[in-house]
């Protein structure tokens, strides 16, 4: 579904990723992890076209988009969730809901899908979409709005950065229905160990190279070894 051929990118002089090659099957869960400044972020953001490539392609379904804006890769299916939620004043829940969509949507559906991420619907779907709602709200309707969209891939930035402990579990138990929230392939950087440990392969990058592709168990046992602390976060490691 996804390839990157030999994918290279640096700024100012420094190599941030050497030549990366990989592909990404449909309707996978796929987590990558790696020590910060391993090139995870980078790679993120030349897949959704923030960053292009000094060299390489990017293929998705055998069409090079390499050079294609990141408007364009949303409409054919790339769907990206930052780090930080974006606030929108003035913008209810329901109406970044049917934004999202590209669609017109009835309130009914809008909770269903609110519902799907955990809040309660009757209480969020008219609320603004600003700084009254906590890390851990913003994160759920964030999900709900890459849901609404049911992109062929979605890809997530570090999910649990910014909210506490009571959030980024619940946030886990979303992320545990996934696969039937969003109908595609989920790509999501983390270094929190339990949502490696629901991943179906996670990929491991250092210094900016793919170092190993495996089952989570087995990435978790040699980053452990290595004495990759930075690397994994064991349970409570959450803001």
């Amino acid at each position: 579904m996804l390839e990157l051929k030999d994918i290279c990118f640096a700024r100012e002089n420094k190599k941030i990723l050497d030549n990366i090659n990989l592909k990404i099957d449909t309707n996978k869960f796929i987590a990558i992890t790696g020590p910060n400044g391993s090139g995870k972020s980078t790679l993120v953001k030349i897949i959704m076209g923030i960053e292009k490539p000094d060299s390489g392609k990017v293929i998705l379904d055998g069409k090079d988009i390499t050079n294609l804006s990141i408007d364009k890769r949303a409409k054919l299916g790339i769907g990206f969730a930052f780090q930080q939620p974006v606030k929108f004043k003035g913008i209810t829940v329901y109406d970044l809901l049917k934004i999202a969509s590209e669609k017109e949507i009835n309130k009914k559906e809008a909770c269903e899908i609110l519902s799907q991420v955990g809040l309660c619907a009757k209480e969020y779907v008219d609320r603004e979409v600003n700084g009254s709602l906590s890390g851990g709200e913003l994160k759920r309707i964030e999900i709900a709005t890459v849901a609404v969209r049911k992109s062929k891939l979605t890809i997530f930035d570090e999910p649990e950065a910014g909210i506490d402990l009571w959030s980024f579990n619940n946030l886990i138990e979303v992320f545990e229905k996934m696969r039937n929230l969003i109908q595609g392939t989920t790509l999501i950087i983390s270094h929190q160990e339990r949502i490696l440990n629901i991943a179906d392969e996670v990929i491991l990058m250092k210094q900016g190279k793919i170092e190993e592709i495996g089952e989570s168990k087995e990435i978790l046992e040699k980053t452990i070894k290595s004495n990759a602390k930075c690397c994994v976060i064991r349970e409570e490691g959450v803001n």
